[in-house]
């Protein structure tokens, strides 16, 4: 029972170490073109990453068939133990941490995700039949599919913007869009609270589960099924992804905010709203996506409106590497910490 208690604790500081780690990509934009300060900033996103737990309970259903339920699925509930998922979540914040000090816009999702299916390979004999193939191959191929989704959103949403906006004066459109770049950065923070706070409750959710059986398990923790969680777990979620961005994430907003292309208050505000209609698409698909990959997407898309040089590319090529490296790498990270966590167990 220690030992379960100990890791819903670490899933929600992971959660935690996730709103700081991306609290940059739903505030960098508004920061860089001086709708707000840091530290409004960071207040306004958070505001909206806890708004996200009633618009899920009350527009979107509850969390039965979610992305939740996507990632409890990454690994087969039989193969399921508590020492897993631990290990998992200890690589998964190291890993966060790591990125996070070296100011990379890595993804927290595919960290986690990575960190689960490596503990569980480890810890079933290198098993790899135990991980569901299907749901890290559909994970995986977005990857690639949500920065590219964001940057067509972005490419076509500037494209629209400057369209409609052709005749406004440039003094106008500028405090126009200063304006507007709240409610897409809200929008945004919203995206963000609903993807990345169900990853982690898929996570605990999955524990749960696997240890519906453990003598003594107190009734709000007993759990058969996804559809059947307990109100505590999205609440402790969302509430501590909030927390965590209050906190901010200073070195990651800086590569976000003018690091990959310069950003104007309208392309900020083209650059969030795409990033918030791919998240939004990625939330009824129930697929677990990186905001990283979809704001920098975003960025990317608005910027190559301009001109392709507009985009610093070496800088991109930089984060794609890094994209790529982090479910292996994760996962590697995991397995060698199943082996200490079972040995000191």
């Amino acid at each position: 029972m220690t030992l379960l208690i100990v890791t819903i604790l670490l899933a929600l500081i992971f959660d935690f170490i996730n709103g700081f780690h991306d609290a940059a990509n739903s505030i960098a934009t508004v920061v860089s073109t001086r709708v707000l300060t840091p530290v409004q900033a960071v207040l306004w996103a958070a505001f909206f990453n806890f708004v996200a737990y009633f618009i899920a309970i009350h527009f979107l259903g509850g969390f039965g068939e979610s992305i939740a339920n996507t990632v409890a699925k990454t690994v087969h509930s039989q193969y399921i133990t508590t020492p897993i998922v631990t290990s998992g979540l200890i690589a998964a914040i190291l890993w966060n941490l790591l990125t996070w000090w070296l100011g990379i816009p890595s993804s927290s999702s595919h960290t986690l995700i990575g960190g689960f299916a490596g503990a569980a390979i480890a810890g079933n004999g290198f098993n790899f039949l135990v991980v569901n193939g299907g749901t890290i191959g559909f994970i995986a191929i977005f990857i690639i599919a949500a920065p590219l989704i964001g940057m067509l959103a972005g490419l076509l949403v500037t494209i629209i913007t400057y369209h409609v906006c052709k005749r406004a004066k440039p003094a106008t459109a500028d405090k126009w869009f200063k304006r507007l770049q709240l409610v897409s950065s809200a929008a945004l923070s919203i995206g963000h609270g609903l993807n990345d706070s169900q990853k982690v409750m898929g996570i605990i959710g999955a524990l749960l589960i696997a240890n519906r059986a453990l003598p003594g398990l107190p009734s709000f923790m007993n759990m058969g099924s996804m559809a059947e969680i307990h109100e505590w777990v999205p609440l402790a979620c969302f509430s501590a992804i909030a927390l965590g961005t209050m906190c901010g994430g200073w070195k990651i907003m800086k590569t976000m905010g003018s690091g990959i292309t310069k950003i104007t208050s309208v392309e900020g505000f083209c650059a969030q709203t795409a990033g918030s209609i791919t998240l939004f698409i990625s939330e009824m698909l129930h697929v677990p996506v990186s905001t990283t990959h979809t704001i920098t997407g975003a960025i990317m898309g608005v910027g190559s409106v301009k001109r392709l040089s507009a985009v610093r590319w070496g800088v991109t090529k930089n984060l794609l590497v890094a994209w790529i490296l982090t479910i292996p790498v994760s996962a590697a990270l995991a397995a060698g910490i199943f082996f200490i966590v079972n040995w000191c167990l």
